[in-house]
């Protein structure tokens, strides 16, 4: 299993330190999110100061940008990182992409899977010289003059993983992707009874198994070397899960295991921007089905024993600041179990 960390988070004019720091440490693969700071021009960066660690986005939003848009960055980082980057694709929601982006909304996975395709044409008519003739439903790209053709990177073309929470996205994943990227609004059991399914269900159609595809899952993780970590840990991951709880879409992921009422109430809350008494409602059970709880030195053998017959990366997506040495201990007890 490779483990990774993530970038980009905090003050913009840091990211050379946090990716030398995670690289240092010994991590397979640094996740940088769209949230506060553009996820490409982070990378670029990162690119520049690491050698052998991969830098992913853990997302790029697809539908805030075309897939030329998409595929020109991809391929400038690919070439930057010398082929460590991988593209890490995500659709967001409605209110987002027509409110915050002002794009266009329609037909998520139908349009996610032409998405890349069209990269992927776009990709191979500058490393094979194939003519671009993409023509979709919703994108079309049937010009690539010569002005505008950077040509074949030596580095070939970056992976593509495809974030999912529901079962029809992941099975778009396993069709056209070379990953999958679990959200982290994923319990154990609906990514075993659910997500995983779909993935191979997509992997299926196109005649792919479940060793030509990776699994990503940022997990949350509450750990911490005193009780005040600890419970800061805990109010950082509750609040993380009562605000995803929120939304409809995740919805199924509370309802498989009987809490489809919390959804409704986290969602009438977050309208009224009442985030506090949000994370409240976010019980000892629900923590813990969301989450991985226990000490430091414990973490390798814990999210081994839940996760590692099903995912092939993991990050840990919420936790208290590790120092660095703490952090390349745990790294490095990962590699040691062969896990």
């Amino acid at each position: 299993m490779k483990i990774d960390g993530a970038i980009g988070f905090g003050d913009a004019g840091q990211v050379e330190k946090q990716a030398k720091r995670l690289e240092e440490a010994g991590y397979d693969g640094a996740w940088c999110p769209e949230t506060g700071h553009d996820p490409f021009l982070t990378l670029a960066l990162a690119a520049e100061h690491t050698h052998t660690m991969e830098l992913a986005t853990g997302i790029a939003v697809a539908f805030a940008r075309n897939p030329m848009n998409t595929a020109m960055m991809s391929n400038d980082i690919h070439n930057i990182s010398r082929g460590r980057f991988i593209l890490g694709l995500g659709s967001q929601i409605k209110p987002h992409i027509e409110k915050r982006f002002s794009m266009t909304w329609s037909h998520p996975a139908p349009r996610m899977r032409e998405y890349i395709l069209a990269m992927r044409a776009i990709w191979r008519s500058w490393n094979e010289g194939e003519p671009l003739n993409f023509r979709g439903d919703f994108y079309r790209h049937t010009l690539m003059t010569p002005f505008f053709n950077p040509g074949p990177n030596q580095y070939g073309t970056p992976k593509v993983f495809l974030a999912a929470v529901g079962p029809i996205m992941a099975e778009v994943a396993g069709e056209v992707a070379d990953g999958l990227l679990v959200h982290a609004f994923t319990t154990e059991k609906y990514l075993r009874e659910v997500t995983i399914p779909a993935l191979e269900k997509g992997l299926d159609k196109v005649g792919k198994t479940r060793k030509d595809i990776e699994v990503a899952y940022p997990g949350f993780v509450v750990t911490g070397d005193n009780e005040q970590q600890i419970e800061s840990a805990i109010a950082l991951v509750k609040a993380q899960v009562s605000f995803y709880g929120s939304t409809p879409a995740y919805r199924p992921v509370l309802e498989m295991h009987g809490w489809g009422d919390l959804q409704t109430e986290l969602n009438r809350l977050s309208k009224q921007g009442q985030w506090v008494q949000m994370a409240e409602l976010i019980d000892d059970d629900v923590l813990a089905a969301f989450s991985i709880r226990c000490n430091p030195e414990e973490l390798p053998g814990k999210i081994a024993e839940r996760f590692g017959d099903v995912i092939d990366r993991f990050s840990m997506y919420s936790m208290y600041q590790m120092d660095p040495e703490q952090l390349s201990s745990i790294v490095n007890s990962f590699k040691k179990t062969g896990k």
